[in-house]
């Protein structure tokens, strides 16, 4: 299985995303500049966080015109995994390959800390190593994570399974005291319709390690590959 990492100008992420799946998880890795054009080598492709275009304008509203992005749409039309971490979440979102869009976090300021997240849907690409309800705890850092879709696409998201991990307490309670950015419904992370596109908040290449102070990001890789590999029945 191989893994594609996108680099637009201002990645700042791709370096962590590059030693998890490389390193920790032992499987081909590459680096993809954002001007290429041709990912059909590649099983799974992460957008990582960091600062596309340095934040100009809007996040991601930039990154999401870049030549790969093209390529992009069309691997996840066949169905091929893609994950946006934190910036790549943004992207993702200005793309139109997921509903909704980012605000600036309630609190108007930039927040840096690890949070807790239930894991409400187990039955994705990317959360089958998870068990039903888990909570996880990953690291955020973010100005504008604060994710906003009006009642109706929520009400969908919700009705058709596609918000897959919430802000919550240490025990999974969800309430707003747990929100750390004001997003609707505590939403950390969604999927599309089809649950091949994942965009999340948090960095799960920041917990994939003991050293790093936790694993709980070890294992949404693992999922990814697991569903690869196992799954699709391929080596």
């Amino acid at each position: 299985m191989k893994f594609a990492i996108i680099v637009f100008p201002g990645s700042n992420c791709d370096h962590d995303c590059y030693n998890i799946v490389k390193n920790v998880l032992g499987r081909p890795a590459s680096f993809v500049w954002h001007k290429e054009k041709d990912l059909s080598q590649y099983d799974a492709v992460i957008l990582p966080g960091g600062f596309s275009y340095g934040d100009y304008l809007r996040t991601g509203a930039m990154a999401c015109l870049s030549p790969v992005m093209t390529s992009l749409k069309e691997f996840a039309g066949r169905g091929g995994l893609v994950l946006g971490i934190c910036n790549g979440f943004q992207i993702l979102l200005e793309a139109g390959l997921l509903p909704g869009v980012m605000l600036r976090n309630k609190s108007l300021k930039f927040i840096c800390k690890n949070v807790y997240l239930r894991v409400d849907n187990i039955n994705t690409p990317f959360t089958l190593r998870y068990f039903e309800n888990q909570v996880a705890k990953m690291p955020i850092a973010h100005a504008e994570g604060n994710y906003y879709v009006d009642s109706e696409t929520y009400s969908h998201l919700k009705k058709n399974n596609q918000i897959i991990f919430r802000y919550s307490r240490q025990n999974g309670e969800i309430d707003e005291a747990a929100n750390p950015n004001g997003s609707v419904g505590n939403i950390a992370g969604i999927c599309n319709d089809k649950g091949n596109v994942l965009g999340m908040m948090p960095h799960p290449e920041r917990c994939g390690e003991q050293i790093l102070g936790g694993t709980d990001g070890y294992t949404l890789f693992e999922s990814m590959i697991y569903y690869v590999e196992k799954m699709t029945n391929r080596s």
